[in-house]
């Protein structure tokens, strides 16, 4: 079998694949993986996987989803954006 297929089993993991033809189903998290690469794994040499997995927490947390300028959001940081709505 394959070994990919049974490693998400055994983590109780749904596999999910854009349908067939069908390149933009997923087309948000492409975008946020390439940020990502470019912004904070290329270039870099992570000692441990806790390393690995605090570099991108913090991105995430408390640069992706706070401060970073998003296009979709008329190049705003996500806390600019909600001052401006509320």
């Amino acid at each position: 079998g394959n070994i990919f297929q049974t490693a998400l089993k055994q983590g109780k993991i749904t596999h999910s694949l854009s349908r067939a033809g069908k390149c933009t189903d997923n087309a948000h998290m492409e975008s946020f993986f390439h940020s990502m690469k470019c912004e904070v794994i290329r270039g870099n040499i992570f000692k441990t996987d806790k390393a690995l997995r605090g570099t991108l927490g913090s991105y995430i947390n408390k640069y992706y989803n706070v401060l970073r300028m998003h296009s979709g959001i008329n190049y705003c940081s996500p806390i600019e954006y909600e001052a401006l709505a509320a």
